[in-house]
């Protein structure tokens, strides 16, 4: 799935490059700012899905004596540079919109309206190219959320236009630039949010560490469990650790793939470590 996530951003990158120049001689050609602004808006999240793409080249390389988990923690620091990349580029937009508050430009709103409208097309059709790979990539999301900002600034743009067309009022461009602004930090928030929870290797989402050691000493042939540590090695991904005893006439050799088996069963954790200690030594920390 992680190869077709890949082309799918490849295909989005070619028109996210196509289509921010386009709209960088558009806005030349029309005098107006707010399209070559948003053309430096589009090529940001070009920068930012040729980062997810190096990202997943980065990600398929082997394992090694070093990095034995491998490099899939690339893609999800490429989510992380993705989603810290909207934040800056959200107060850029406030920024922006403050100053021609205040300073108000001539807007040509025809040729605005045409660009924009181009805009649209493009970015809707590389929204719906990202939204049929796996959402669950964190890389492909960050990708997403980046059309799904070129989207809502296409659509912003637009009505900006139309608006300018028959009023005139060029305060309509920096007003509706802080409403796209809005929508976009939440979205990029979460994502950074996430990001920083793999990276301090938080459990995963749906994993309660008590409640699993628990259920693994409620088990007939576990006496105790305790030392239970999950983390997210990627997207999809997870890894468990857990210290376990055996009940009385139980073959501890049994223990490692049993408690294996429940936590993927109970978690969907696929990789997991089990240690078997004496009875009496987990000192109660089930």
């Amino acid at each position: 799935m992680t190869q077709t996530n890949e082309r799918r951003i490849r295909w989005v990158f070619a028109l996210t490059v196509g289509y921010a120049l386009v709209q960088a001689i558009g806005g030349w050609l029309s005098g107006s700012l707010a399209l070559i602004a948003d053309s430096g808006h589009m090529v940001s999240d070009a920068a930012s899905l040729l980062l997810a793409l190096v990202a997943y080249r980065i990600a398929r390389r082997a394992a090694d004596a070093t990095r034995t988990y491998g490099f899939h923690r690339v893609r999800v620091l490429a989510a992380l540079a993705n989603g810290a990349a909207l934040l800056l580029l959200v107060v850029w937009i406030a920024w922006e919109a403050v100053k021609r508050i205040a300073e108000p430009a001539e807007v040509l709103a025809g040729p605005m309206l045409i660009v924009a409208s181009i805009g649209l097309v493009v970015n809707v059709a590389g929204a719906w190219i990202l939204w049929s790979g796996h959402r669950s990539d964190g890389n492909l999301r960050g990708a997403l959320l980046h059309v799904i900002g070129d989207v809502l600034g296409s659509i912003g743009a637009i009505a900006a236009a139309v608006g300018i067309l028959f009023t005139g009022w060029t305060i309509l461009d920096p007003i509706l630039s802080v409403g796209v602004a809005v929508l976009v930090v939440r979205s990029a928030w979460r994502l950074v949010a996430d990001a920083i929870h793999v990276l301090l290797q938080a459990v995963p989402q749906g994993v309660d560490a008590l409640a699993a050691e628990r259920g693994l000493a409620e088990l007939p042939q576990i006496a105790e469990a305790g030392h239970f540590h999950a983390w997210t090695l990627t997207d999809d991904s997870a890894v468990a650790t857990v210290h376990v005893s055996p009940a009385a006439g139980v073959d501890p050799l049994t223990l490692p793939p049993l408690a294996a088996a429940w936590l993927k069963e109970r978690y969907a954790i696929a990789h997991v470590t089990v240690q078997v200690d004496p009875p009496g030594q987990l000192g109660g920390h089930c």
